[in-house]
């Protein structure tokens, strides 16, 4: 299997949501029993069927690039963060559903990976507005992943994944909810699985067999996305 195809997939968010169990979970299909801080980046390698079940199947490497999740401000941690930014073909943004900060600081995560820029915090941001022509010329597939699920009271559900579903429109990307500790949310079978697979299959295709680059849109036509629409006030 050493001469599969392999795509590259950061996973990003912030410390504390559970990546490296995801990760884990992804690539081993079992619960990480005692999870650890990621220092600078760590390499997991799940195999992916692409269009599973098809004539034009295909056995693909999946690389998920765990980054260490400090969003300090200091440049130089963002610096020595952009060395795992390039040649990205798909990203896994990951937020604690439990903690509306983590899912605020995805638009600063998505900005700094797919810019690549050193300094992003700030820099490009006007009265709580993130401008999407930021986005234009990085069509790179995303997914968007809540942790800890199991965690949230059921009096606190419906206006969880409402909020959920305010980030998933602004990324224009498909949402997955789950608790890392319980591999049963990503059976085979289940809707969440799907989406994971869709998701690959995406990054599979745009990579190796999207011809045309105009095809490769990465985000809807709305120019901005505002924090506001998250209701976290």
């Amino acid at each position: 299997m050493a001469s599969l195809d392999r795509v590259k997939v950061l996973v990003l968010g912030d410390s504390g949501v559970g990546k490296s169990s995801l990760v884990h979970l992804l690539c081993q299909n079992q619960v990480l029993g005692n999870p650890s801080w990621t220092v600078g980046c760590s390499v997991d390698v799940r195999v992916q069927d692409y269009k599973e079940g098809t004539p034009e199947e295909k056995t693909f490497y999946i690389e998920l690039w765990d980054v260490g999740g400090s969003v300090g401000n200091a440049s130089s941690v963002k610096s020595t963060r952009a060395v795992f930014y390039n040649s990205v073909n798909g990203i896994i943004l990951v937020h604690d559903l439990t903690n509306k900060k983590s899912s605020q600081n995805l638009y600063r995560w998505s900005l700094e990976a797919l810019n690549k820029d050193s300094s992003p915090t700030g820099v490009i941001v006007s009265n709580g507005d993130y401008d999407r022509e930021q986005f234009a010329e990085n069509p790179v597939p995303l997914l968007l992943i809540g942790t800890k699920f199991d965690q949230i009271p059921e009096n606190k559900r419906s206006e969880v994944l409402t909020r959920t579903a305010f980030l998933s429109e602004d990324f224009n990307a498909e949402e997955i909810n789950l608790d890392c500790t319980n591999p049963r949310y990503l059976a085979a079978g289940t809707s969440n699985a799907v989406k994971l697979s869709r998701f690959f299959d995406k990054v599979i295709e745009k990579r190796y067999f999207t011809r045309d680059p105009s095809q490769m849109t990465g985000f809807t036509d709305r120019k901005r996305f505002n924090f506001k629409s998250l209701h976290y006030d």
